[in-house]
């Protein structure tokens, strides 16, 4: 039977490349970036008083640390020391975030990438069995479908920075062949934007991170609503600079592979049904961000089928993490998978 009342702490995580969510029924919302770092030297450990850094803390000082992004294409590095206690540890600290009482029984759903069900589940329950009582592993697109009830003709396509994974929902537990992962995703817009940019401007001083700011904050697809100029550094000294066509283009970069897979897992369902599922397709993660991408990926897909309609979530920092606890809240108790 499904623990009630004090007893049970149902949690959501969403477990991302760039960025992890969790979502509790006590009401907590949490989220962290993908980043842990361990201090480098007996310096380092003095000047940051802290044995473990996560997320923007650890981005903030990993000058000072030895630092971790485990879940490389949402999926542990392996044969690279310390990932998988990386992964560990930042699940542990999500969960921390929770803020569960000693007594409390922790039943956990953890939404992650299609590719990472397939080939690193095993790993996945290993590093979460250390904190919670019953677990069960999904993936992220068929999560948020729960969260937002589209559980029957409908498809999500959710852009995450290591990958993009596609899900039709038809009335039951997908399966592997209505299901797609491509690796064309926000880490790849980050390097086609800093190749664009070293090519325009090499004098110009920026890294990986700068850039993937940049693109956070001004990312679009189509037309521009304006010119995007940041500062950047030349011989020291900041100096504007005009990035817009070298951002379109990385953020367009991955449209093609977006369009051709949706494309392809339209035209390979079953053909009475096509018609709803073109009038449903929801874009998720942390890529539905980019301005203008359901009307170019709409757009796209009208020359190919006609008529068809395209929407972002409303959430998209916490739609996979909530669709994963309203789906553990849901959950009946032979289903869960005990630690």
């Amino acid at each position: 039977m499904k623990q009630e009342g004090d007893s049970a702490l149902y949690i959501g995580i969403d477990l991302g490349t760039s960025r992890s969510s969790i979502s509790a029924s006590n009401g907590t919302q949490e989220l962290v970036e993908s980043y842990i770092g361990w201090p480098r030297d007996f310096i380092s450990a003095q000047v940051l008083g802290k044995d473990v850094l996560f997320g923007a803390d650890a981005l903030e000082n990993r000058l000072s640390l030895d630092l971790y992004r485990p879940l490389e294409r949402g999926v542990i590095k392996e044969g690279i020391e310390r990932n998988e206690e990386a992964v560990r540890e930042l699940i542990g600290h999500l969960i921390s975030l929770a803020k569960p009482k000693k007594d409390h029984k922790i039943y956990a759903i953890v939404g992650v990438p299609s590719d990472t069900l397939k080939v690193n589940k095993l790993a996945i329950r290993k590093a979460v069995s250390g904190y919670v009582h019953s677990l069960m592993v999904v993936t992220e697109p068929f999560a948020v479908a729960y969260g937002m009830n589209l559980l029957n003709n409908a498809m999500m396509i959710d852009i995450g920075a290591g990958t993009v994974d596609f899900c039709i929902m038809h009335g039951a537990m997908p399966v592997e062949e209505d299901q797609k992962t491509i690796f064309t995703a926000g880490d790849y817009i980050d390097e086609q934007f800093s190749s664009y940019l070293s090519e325009k401007y090499p004098g110009s001083k920026f890294n990986m991170n700068m850039v993937r700011q940049f693109k956070e904050k001004y990312s679009f697809v189509g037309g521009a609503k304006g010119p995007v100029q940041v500062e950047l550094p030349v011989e020291g000294k900041l100096v504007p600079h005009d990035i817009t066509a070298e951002l379109k283009r990385a953020c367009e970069s991955i449209m093609p592979a977006i369009i051709d897979t949706t494309a392809a897992l339209i035209a390979r369902f079953d053909p009475e049904f096509q018609g709803k599922i073109k009038q449903n397709i929801v874009v998720a993660g942390g890529g539905s961000q980019i301005t203008g991408i359901s009307e170019y990926l709409q757009n796209a897909l009208k020359k190919i089928f006609g008529d068809c309609r395209v929407i972002c979530v409303e959430d998209p920092l916490y739609a996979g993490s909530n669709g994963a606890l309203k789906l553990a809240l849901d959950m009946p108790a032979k289903y869960w998978e005990q630690i």
